[in-house]
């Protein structure tokens, strides 16, 4: 069967909720990109919808991630507006101290998750699920902050995601985070824009 008959057959088994799970999570993206607080609505919507969906396919360590992602949605909403402030959160760049921190908490979060799946779930892909939400729980925290390092994070998860997710029987998701590769990458570039910019 070829790589077309595949996408065909697959996404004639798509559900509802996947579908609407890829629609918010691209307005999200979209949003996030833009630097418009919409990411965070439209992002809420998207997460709760895939931890439902995460835990049927088995991807444990991705419902833990998407009840992650809608902790920091709220904090996200709520820092990036900052109601008691007359100063809206700009842009920021991590120090050398901070990246150090945050690709050292990504070791921490990988080994931890990859010794939970594997002694308590009975996930078939341990090493990759956990390591791809280290990523994303950096990624997510570093987007609440407004920082330009964000992108590089989510970059590498979602490009790791687009096979992940197509042998979990997910194929519009894997679509979906092939999306969202394209759209971090320009999300980067317009960030890096504005940041050169002040």
């Amino acid at each position: 069967m070829d790589v077309w008959s595949e996408i065909v057959l697959a996404a004639s088994s798509m559900s509802v909720w996947e579908v609407l799970g890829v629609v918010f999570g691209i307005l999200s993206v979209w949003f996030s990109k833009k630097e418009n607080i919409l990411v965070y609505p439209t992002g809420i919507i998207s997460v709760l919808i895939y931890v439902y969906l995460c835990y049927y396919a088995g991807l444990y360590a991705d419902v833990g991630i998407n009840v992650f992602y809608f902790i920091m949605s709220v904090y996200g909403w709520y820092n990036w507006v900052r109601p008691f402030s007359d100063k809206s959160l700009a842009i920021g760049s991590c120090t050398k101290g901070e990246n150090a921190l945050f690709v050292g908490l990504v070791g921490v979060f990988w080994l931890v998750l990859y010794y939970v799946l594997v002694a308590f779930t009975d996930s078939t892909v341990p090493a990759i699920d956990s390591f791809t939400t280290a990523l994303c729980l950096v990624g997510m925290w570093l987007m609440a902050l407004k920082k330009i390092e964000n992108w590089i994070y989510l970059i590498i998860a979602d490009v790791i995601s687009v096979p992940l997710y197509w042998y979990k029987g997910l194929p519009l998701t894997s679509i979906q985070f092939a999306f969202f590769t394209g759209l971090a990458i320009s999300g980067y570039l317009e960030w890096k824009g504005k940041l050169s910019e002040k």
